[in-house]
């Protein structure tokens, strides 16, 4: 497919945080790293993002703001732009998914799906 001008691919590692979890107080801390590629044939500045994060008890937060980690990275035509972020939830399970706003060089806005992926904390197996 040639002709997809506006094609930004996302993935996704996680990883439970321990040391800033706190089990007791229901809080589960989660790092994500996060690689975003312009598979698309024509530049593209990422502007701003928005999360939708659910918890095992089907408690939604909702994140909206400008850039990733501070910054509206302009991606060419198959570069990537890779950041670790993190967030904190209430179970030890949840799901984080979304979208990225982008520009195009040409002026016109879309939307870069983030898919859906799995915040889990490890089981210790016996």
């Amino acid at each position: 497919m040639a002709d997809q001008k506006y094609d930004i691919q996302v993935s996704a590692r996680t990883a439970f945080i321990p040391e800033q979890s706190d089990l007791e107080n229901s809080r589960y801390v989660f790092a994500y790293t996060i690689t975003i590629t312009n598979a698309g044939n024509i530049p593209a500045q990422l502007v701003s993002r928005h999360w939708i994060i659910t918890d095992a008890n089907n408690q939604v937060q909702e994140v909206r703001g400008l850039g990733v980690v501070g910054e509206q990275p302009l991606l060419r035509p198959n570069e990537s732009f890779q950041y670790t972020s993190g967030t904190a939830i209430a179970t030890p399970v949840g799901t984080m998914r979304g979208s990225y706003q982008m520009i195009a060089e040409d002026g016109r806005q879309f939307d870069a799906p983030i898919p859906e992926f799995t915040l889990s904390m490890p089981r210790v197996l016996h």
